[in-house]
């Protein structure tokens, strides 16, 4: 969507900061021993609190409020009572709802209690190629140029990009124009940014995976050489100059 109006802003902040808050609490509430269900029913509860609806629910009848995926999972695992969050496990939540008919969306990954697998650093550069990305993003820059600029961080630090996923836009409905603003340079994509546009940029940085494979229960995707892989994602708005973070309050 496009901003056009102080309704439109504030209901994108209003919705923003739920998915946000809802996010950061859920990585603060995780420990080992819990499982993926206890985790995203808690998350349910904190969007409840808002008045906001889960937007993959809404939207594809997702079997749960927000999409936890573990380890060698890349994106849209399935909250579940068997699954159970080990110490060290790579987890990431990814949390997009509806509030008021604005919609909005926003994600992360950790490592649980100790890193027995030296994943961290995994995580923490993806938090880095989320935010000098975003620090790129204005009026007229080649979408291109943001997914080139990804592609070459994460190469520098020795890991891959999922080339099959990508942010997007956002606000009216969950997945939005300009749909596919992937984690590298597409030649062949002329498109650029445009001012006062929402959209969810996100990362997708793995160890090993160029390709996100979907699984037979139709939502879980997983890496197509294995490894493992993490996402982190705000909802921003487009503007002349530096983009304002909607979802700022998730702590990313």
């Amino acid at each position: 969507m496009s901003i056009t109006n102080e309704r439109d802003l504030a209901g994108m902040r209003k919705v923003s900061e739920a998915v946000a808050v809802t996010l950061k609490e859920m990585c603060e509430f995780v420990r080992p021993g819990m499982s993926t269900k206890m985790l995203d029913d808690f998350g349910g509860q904190v969007l409840g609190r808002f008045g906001a609806r889960s937007a993959p629910r809404l939207t594809y009848n997702f079997p749960g409020h927000t999409c936890i995926s573990l380890n060698g999972e890349i994106a849209h695992g399935i909250p579940s009572a068997n699954r159970i969050i080990r110490e060290g496990d790579l987890l990431n939540i990814d949390v997009s709802a509806e509030l008021d008919g604005y919609w909005s969306d926003n994600g992360g990954s950790m490592v649980v209690g100790e890193d027995a697998r030296q994943l961290c650093p995994l995580v923490d550069i993806s938090k880095s190629i989320l935010k000098k990305a975003i620090g790129k993003i204005s009026a007229g820059v080649r979408m291109n140029e943001i997914g080139g600029l990804m592609e070459k961080e994460a190469k520098k630090n020795g890991y891959r990009v999922i080339r099959n996923l990508g942010g997007h836009g956002v606000g009216k409905s969950l997945h939005e124009e300009p749909h596919d603003i992937l984690n590298y340079r597409d030649r062949y994509d002329r498109r650029r940014f445009r001012k006062n546009t929402v959209i969810a940029v996100e990362t997708f940085i793995t160890t090993a995976s160029t390709l996100a494979v979907e699984l037979p229960d139709g939502f879980t995707l997983i890496g197509n050489r294995g490894g493992y892989g993490v996402q982190h994602e705000h909802t921003i708005i487009v503007t002349d100059g530096q983009p304002v973070i909607l979802t700022a309050r998730n702590g990313i």
